[in-house]
């Protein structure tokens, strides 16, 4: 957490709230004057700002709207005097989250700063800037349909379901439709129905007003109001309790809705992008999810294909994300043998492209060498059951690396014949002998076959 920054030209309203944040574990910095601070906010930007008014030089409110208008998420506490009233309605137009009266209470000052504080890390989790989440990649044909989609619902505000199985990527979609779509200058806020108990999921999309429930002490704002003009991505819908699927319901119907204890209506100016990656209709049948509710979220369906769809795409995205894993570590991005990339290219990989994902930041940091082997791969990876019609692809492929690593000569001449042998000796099994229907099976003549067994050496009697 950053600190919180205390601007004042009094020195001891500075060392009150020291003294007070310092009691209460909470980090700051001080500055005797705006133009200090304004100076340090090229540097960067503190977790919540409490500035005076009336200073020699640069004024508070001049230095409020600097600091919003480079950091615009940064809650500011304005400290005035009763008699500058005009003051503190500047303040708020100008974006202030709250005015703190001098004299004031050490303990209401803390409580409000705390206040603060909790608003801006809960923010720092939702309000992700969109260009900070990294582009969607894919050059297969599944996934150019999914630009393409992208592309012409970017200038919709329709209600959009994506739909695919875990670890496909589905929030990048809904990331990328705000961040392409008129609504990209507002927030995109997310929520996780299946991540959040139950109890809590109707305050944290609504919000709640003071004392709705034990522990209500303060009015907080929900995800419908955070999300205020740009996109609200409710993932893992498929999950959201049937009560809550009712409120939902009217929010998308009707476009109002009410804080938890609240009796005045809220409009709801939000772009609603829907995730799941289970069948909602089969949910619908079994009466775990509203039909009506489906149909609201089902305007436009989008569908994130498997890994295992695309797997042309498998090189593109490992090297995206051993790159990034080399940037985040500091070091040199690591590169994938063509053994490796073809075993990963039959690799069925369940959790889609975020096992893969994870699979190079392991790889970033377990692996030795620069280059990647198929001795690196994690031991669950390689031990894995990959379909039989491709895994002797990849004990091919690791029988020819063997032997050019140790130096073999005539690899190619050597392991055609026992490719050879080893496919004639198990049709002539299969026929149980049968030369002329094995020849025919294995799509050559019986000449051919003849001469094949005694160059080869198998021996086989003819039935």
């Amino acid at each position: 957490m950053k600190p919180v920054w205390i601007v004042d030209d009094d020195r001891s309203i500075r060392w009150v709230l020291e003294k007070a944040l310092g009691r209460e574990g909470i980090a700051f910095d001080s500055f005797a004057s705006a133009q200090e601070a304004i100076d340090a906010l090229a540097q960067g930007a503190p977790q919540v700002l409490v500035s005076d008014v009336r200073m020699p030089g640069t004024s508070g409110i001049e230095l409020l709207r600097v600091a919003k208008q480079r950091h615009a998420a940064i809650p500011v506490i304005i400290m005035t005097a009763y008699s500058d009233l005009d003051s503190a309605v500047s303040a708020f137009h100008g974006g202030a989250y709250e005015y703190l009266p001098k004299p004031f209470d050490v303990e209401r000052a803390v409580s409000l700063i705390r206040r603060a504080l909790d608003e801006s890390l809960r923010k720092d989790a939702v309000h992700e800037p969109a260009v900070a989440s990294p582009e969607i990649l894919g050059q297969a044909a599944a996934m150019q349909e999914v630009f393409r989609a992208i592309g012409r619902l970017s200038q919709s505000s329709a209600t959009v379901l994506v739909t695919g199985e875990s670890g496909t990527g589905k929030e990048l979609v809904a990331r990328a439709l705000h961040r392409h779509g008129a609504r990209a200058a507002r927030p995109f806020v997310a929520i996780n129905a299946a991540a959040m108990p139950r109890e809590l999921l109707e305050s944290e999309l609504f919000g709640h007003e003071r004392g709705a429930f034990t522990g209500a002490q303060q009015l907080r704002h929900g995800r419908f109001e955070q999300a205020e003009g740009g996109t609200l991505f409710l993932d893992e819908i498929g999950d959201m309790p049937a009560e809550l699927q009712t409120r939902l319901l009217r929010v998308l119907s009707d476009g109002t809705y009410y804080r938890v204890g609240g009796h005045q209506p809220l409009r709801a100016d939000v772009r609603v992008i829907a995730a799941t990656h289970q069948d909602l209709e089969q949910r619908v049948r079994e009466g775990g999810f509203r039909e009506d509710l489906f149909h609201r979220l089902n305007v436009i369906r989008l569908r994130m294909p498997a890994l295992r769809e695309r797997a042309e795409d498998i090189p593109l995205l490992t090297r995206h994300f051993l790159a990034r894993s080399a940037r985040e570590l500091g070091t040199e991005p690591k590169q994938l043998s063509d053994e490796v990339l073809a075993y990963l290219a039959r690799f069925p990989f369940p959790g889609n492209v975020r096992q893969l994902e994870n699979l190079c930041h392991w790889l970033t940091v377990m692996a030795p060498g620069q280059t990647i082997r198929l001795a690196d791969l994690p031991a669950e990876i390689r031990a894995a059951a990959i379909p039989a019609a491709v895994n002797w692809v990849a004990a091919l492929e690791q029988e020819v690396e063997r032997r050019l690593a140790g130096g073999m000569g005539g690899v190619l001449q050597e392991m055609t014949r026992e490719f050879e042998r080893a496919l004639i000796r198990r049709a002539l099994v299969h026929t149980g002998g049968r030369r002329i229907e094995a020849a025919n099976l294995l799509g050559m003549g019986r000449n051919t076959i003849t001469r094949k067994i005694q160059e080869l050496g198998i021996e086989a009697k003819e039935e």
